[in-house]
């Protein structure tokens, strides 16, 4: 799976695109592929504040549900409410569908993520491939 090179990644399997002050966040290929058919997001409300390393919100599967890491500080400043009615969208294309968009408190936060070639070579290892 080739991840998008503009983006940023935690060991979460976030993703985090930063456009100005703007970041966008979701959940990378690799995690939606782990968690199996997403049924229910659950996202913060516009205007909550998040901080780095700090949960979110949650994506509950089939499987599991697990937790949503915020990759960096800032304001939610959009919700992608279609995935209250359509969680599924992120299962189709994850390195497209977005969850939440926050203004960030510092863009230089999104410099200690890990860029994509270090994102894939960290999921090789930990999927022992």
């Amino acid at each position: 799976m080739a991840y998008p090179a503009d983006y940023k990644y935690t060991k979460e399997h976030e993703w985090l695109k930063v456009e100005g002050n703007v970041g966008t966040i979701g959940i990378t290929d690799y995690a939606q592929n782990s968690l199996g058919d997403i049924v229910f997001v659950e996202l913060p409300k516009v205007g909550s504040e998040i901080a780095a390393g700090k949960t979110f919100g949650s994506v509950e599967s089939v499987k599991a549900v697990s937790d949503l890491f915020a990759p960096v500080t800032g304001t939610v400043a959009e919700v992608n409410e279609a995935l209250n009615t359509a969680p599924e969208q992120v299962n189709k294309d994850a390195n497209k569908t977005w969850m939440i968009k926050v203004t960030l408190k510092d863009a230089g936060e999104a410099n200690g993520l890990l860029s994509a070639a270090d994102y894939e070579k960290f999921v090789a290892e930990e999927s022992g491939n």
